[in-house]
């Protein structure tokens, strides 16, 4: 049985209207935490040109090899084992990385340790595309986004919505530099940096 989250039905078609723009001449597309695996199947449908690679923590890959074969796409690979607090990554290079989601669940080390696999992983030139909720000079977007952040915290203390700056200032620290900063529904972002 294929896993579902409502919020991925939702969100689909703006994360792909952004990424259509920005990933036309790309290649070969990393997802970081490929989730349910919804996202991939969608996009992956809209978008032929890509060759788009999933990857999650082990529990995950059921799931996502599970919509992967219903989509019978042949541009979407069956997920890597990728874990963002990994010391090391098997050598992979691509010139499109895109994740939703997923650096507010996971502690802020691990989003560190993930910014040092982006600069061994994406090609000169390549995409680092991030979405969702971002505080900005440390301060919510809005009053939905203050409480999605204590539910966060509340299932995990280490987890919570991150400022924009100090994911910038990790992203500078390997050589990328901010394209766009799009405002998303439901008070989310897409982040989108260029390796230089």
């Amino acid at each position: 049985m294929k896993p579902y989250a409502a919020a991925c039905e939702r969100n689909q078609a703006p994360i792909l209207a952004v990424l259509r723009e920005h990933l036309a001449s790309s290649q070969r597309l990393l997802e970081i935490a490929s989730g349910t695996g919804q996202h991939a199947v969608y996009c992956a449908r809209e978008l032929p040109h890509l060759l788009w690679q999933c990857s999650d923590l082990a529990e995950n890959h059921a799931g996502i090899q599970a919509w992967i074969e219903a989509a019978g796409l042949a541009n979407v690979l069956p997920p890597l084992l990728l874990d963002a607090q990994a010391e090391e990554w098997p050598e992979l290079s691509f010139d499109a990385v895109f994740s939703a989601n997923a650096i507010h669940i996971m502690p802020w080390p691990a989003v560190q340790r993930l910014f040092v696999h982006m600069a061994a992983v994406l090609s000169d030139g390549g995409l680092l595309c991030l979405y969702g909720p971002f505080n900005y000079q440390g301060q919510f977007s809005s009053a939905s986004n203050a409480r999605f952040d204590d539910w966060l915290k509340c299932r995990n203390a280490a987890s919570g919505i991150r400022d924009f700056e100090a994911v910038d200032a990790l992203a500078t620290g390997i050589g990328l530099h901010l394209l766009t900063d799009v405002a998303m529904p439901a008070n989310n972002r897409m982040l989108i940096w260029r390796m230089a």
